[in-house]
């Protein structure tokens, strides 16, 4: 294979990609030898090896058979006197301002004056607001798990906003997970591992999102571990956000989930009825302003809080297009008009159980941990919630059994099989049984 060639290849690339992912992990790579259908590659370190064939190796392949060269496989290889290449500008730099440090600026919507406050994230409303007041350390660190869309980043970035009109001085560094391991992993490249454990560690507020996707990264995790161990013993704060708790993050070192779990860890429970509608009415008040003439209708906000229930994202969204639409048609939005506006998003919400929702809700019906319910035990204690847990999401998901198997602990669909079948049995003899199943089930429809 030709450089010519080879530089068309790189060039498709970066646009099928874009210029995050090639600058990080495509542009390491060094064309060595095409042989038998196998194209080698010289990369810095296996851990960018080993990311390239997992995330992108079927795209190369795609593109290089595209520009007319037979290959069917990758290898990739380390030189013994590996040279790291010179970057157009450095990745990792100390600078004073925290939106500069982090690569991605807070976003001045997500305040504390936006945040509407409900039952089911009240704690973690009152957890932020008590770190973004600063002063001494009280838990360290705070880790917010919940679902998409509940609220988890909008409280990251209102702490970040609150710290820095309260004391300025600090230096708040926000990122997310996989901005800390792009960081690592130049670092690694480019020799500059000292820079990287300079700039985090003398951090006074770090604030990591997603951590979730640090798991399965062995490096990363490791220099995160002691990232975050130098900064809880200079007493230093930690905020931490992922999509679930600490101990059902899949593939993290138990060591990292054992420090996580050392703070206070609060869960942000999906949103119930009255939340919605408090959000609704709160983004109503600011169109108000940008559609003076328009009029809503009595009954719409209550129709949408009942029907769009699991994702604040598309909640706000739904209302920002039926404002948009009604504003371009001149009409009144009426019920009529948000059926027909928003008719997709109302029949995508149709289903809108999930498998962890009901995973949550039958751990809290029978007062057990959730990560006992889908863990590995078998007493009857775990044992029948479980299968009741396995019966609802086979009747109010359209999750297939292997995939409910996997998210009960990576569980066997035949085990999923049995028991449905064991609910279907008990709950013709047993009424304690088909009561919980109807209670938990007009939860989960509600």
């Amino acid at each position: 294979m030709t450089n010519d060639i080879w530089a068309k290849v790189l060039n498709a690339l970066e646009g099928a990609l874009g210029a995050n992912n090639y600058s990080n992990w495509i542009e390491p790579l060094e064309f060595a030898q095409l042989t038998g259908g196998v194209a080698t590659f010289n990369v810095p370190t296996n851990f960018i090896g080993n990311y390239v064939s997992q995330n992108f190796g079927d795209q190369i392949i795609y593109q290089l058979n595209k520009h007319g060269e037979d290959v069917q496989r990758l290898q990739f290889s380390v030189p013994s006197q590996s040279r790291a290449k010179p970057a157009n500008k450095p990745a990792i730099r100390k600078v004073a301002s925290s939106d500069e440090v982090s690569g991605s600026p807070l976003d001045a919507r997500f305040t504390f004056d936006t945040f509407v406050v409900g039952k089911p994230n009240e704690l973690a409303h009152a957890a932020a607001r008590r770190v973004a007041e600063g002063g001494p350390v009280t838990f360290n660190p705070l880790f917010l798990y919940g679902g998409v869309g509940l609220g988890k980043t909008h409280l990251m970035h209102a702490i970040a906003h609150e710290l820095k009109q309260r004391s300025p001085e600090l230096n708040v560094l926000y990122l997310s997970a996989e901005q800390f391991m792009y960081r690592f992993i130049t670092a690694l490249r480019e020799r500059k591992m000292m820079d990287f454990k300079q700039l985090f560690r003398s951090v006074d507020v770090l604030m990591v999102d997603d951590v979730q996707f640090i798991g399965g990264k062995d490096s990363t995790q490791e220099e995160f571990f002691h990232t975050f161990n130098a900064l809880v013993d200079g007493q230093k704060q930690i905020i931490i956000s992922a999509d679930r708790a600490p101990g059902e993050i899949k593939d993290l070192e138990e060591r990292i989930k054992s420090r996580l779990q050392c703070g206070l860890v609060v869960d942000l429970h999906p949103t119930d009825y009255e939340l919605r509608l408090g959000v609704l009415q709160s983004k109503v008040e600011v169109y108000a302003a940008q559609y003076p003439d328009l009029v809503i209708a009595p009954g719409v906000l209550e129709f949408l809080a009942h029907r769009i229930s699991t994702n604040v994202r598309v909640l706000e969204g739904a209302l920002t297009r039926l404002f948009a639409f009604a504003s371009l048609v001149g009409r009144e939005i009426t019920l009529e008009l948000t059926q027909d506006c928003l008719s997709d998003v109302l029949k995508a919400s149709d289903r809108k159980v999930t498998v962890e929702e009901i995973q949550r809700k039958v751990s809290e019906h029978y007062n057990i941990r959730l990560s006992d319910m889908i863990g590995p035990k078998r007493v009857r204690n775990y044992a029948r919630p479980r299968q009741m847990a396995m019966y609802l999401a086979k009747h109010m998901t359209s999750r297939s059994l292997p995939e409910i198997g996997r998210r009960f602990g990576g569980r066997d669909h035949t085990t999923v099989m049995h028991g449905v079948r064991r609910i279907e049995e008990l709950k013709a003899t047993d009424s304690q049984i088909a009561d919980d199943l109807e209670l938990l089930r007009r939860a989960l429809e509600e």
